[in-house]
């Protein structure tokens, strides 16, 4: 840091010269620093930040209502309110230096284009700068990114791998994923042309689907869980995880991803709210397994489910409010 005009520093003593009262570029702190100077800022303009996300600020006036949510400096704002939104980038302007993009066509490696059907994302430069990477931009498609029923294990004798660059390349498929919810099984397991559409439409109702395996990792014979979550009949969230702990059953791994799933769907509920759109029926999330169905709904069980009472008291609580429902869904029709 240069010394101010007029500031001579003495080569004997103290060296401690100047105590700053901001952050400087490229501290630790300077990203909280930063977030929590927009974040009153904001605030001071007649925003709310919304509990359910922290990144996301909302003003609402009547029927009309503006959001801007921001990744560290760069901010998407939308909304019905057209005056509001004019009004917000000039306070933005007077505030910070900035510059208007214009709409919204490209955010953090995702494309978004617009059309008469929705709104579709995708990540075909990012997918195409991976294979570029890998060296694999002429190799042939495949129907399913994993194949079949592999397991992966650990060999005694096994070559090992360059560590940093599988870390790196499967920290760029996660990423991927955001747009692909077909990788999050592999990835899960593994530790273009494609992507997502938003359709249109008014039913805004949350609905979910969860399915697990049992036993399935050969090294400690844990299951992996997943769930997909819609608003509306669009994917918005999903996920594939390794359990933390064996299941004694399927039922008792299914259970689990069920508890798991609920917490996503309360979470958009909560955000939803913020948005000032309301869920008037209960939440509905499906199950293939009929058996952790019937332990969700039946708290009688206490032998085959007093190891997992956290779970079920949560789970029990959530039907009793009637905030969830979960209804059975035959294997074929599961979307999971």
């Amino acid at each position: 840091m240069e010394l101010p005009p007029g500031c001579n520093l003495q080569t004997e003593g103290n060296k401690q010269v100047c105590r700053l009262r901001k952050s400087l570029y490229g501290l630790k702190q300077s990203p909280r620093a930063w977030f929590g100077r927009f974040t009153s800022f904001m605030k001071s303009i007649g925003y709310k930040q919304s509990n359910s996300d922290h990144t996301l600020f909302l003003k609402h006036n009547e029927e009309q209502s503006t959001a801007l949510i921001v990744y560290v400096d760069d901010m998407i704002v939308t909304g019905n309110d057209l005056e509001e939104r004019k009004t917000l980038q000039e306070h933005l302007a007077r505030e910070f230096e900035m510059k208007d993009l214009g709409e919204l066509k490209y955010f953090l490696g995702i494309e978004v284009s617009r059309s008469k059907k929705g709104i579709f994302l995708s990540q075909r430069k990012y997918a195409l700068d991976l294979l570029n990477e890998t060296g694999m931009i002429a190799c042939s498609p495949a129907s399913t990114p994993m194949e079949e029923n592999l397991k992966l294990c650990v060999h005694s004798n096994q070559v090992p791998a360059n560590k940093e660059r599988y870390q790196r390349l499967v920290g760029r498929l996660m990423y991927l994923a955001h747009t692909r919810p077909d990788l999050a099984y592999a990835l899960s397991v593994s530790s273009p042309g494609k992507g997502i559409l938003f359709t249109k439409g008014d039913n805004l109702d949350i609905h979910g689907y969860t399915d697990a395996d049992w036993a399935g990792s050969v090294q400690d014979r844990r299951s992996i869980s997943g769930y997909f979550t819609f608003v509306g009949g669009n994917l918005v969230t999903w996920r594939s995880k390794k359990l933390e702990v064996v299941a004694r059953s399927s039922a008792e791994a299914e259970y689990k991803g069920m508890a798991k799933a609920i917490c996503e769907m309360l979470w958009i509920r909560n955000l939803m709210q913020d948005l000032h759109i309301k869920q008037v029926s209960p939440m509905k999330l499906y199950c293939d397994n009929k058996a952790a169905c019937d332990i969700a709904h039946n708290p009688v069980q206490h032998d085959r489910t007093k190891h997992v009472e956290v779970d079920r008291h949560f789970i029990k609580e959530k039907l009793e409010e009637k905030l969830i429902e979960v209804p059975h869904v035959r294997s074929q029709d599961q979307a999971c």
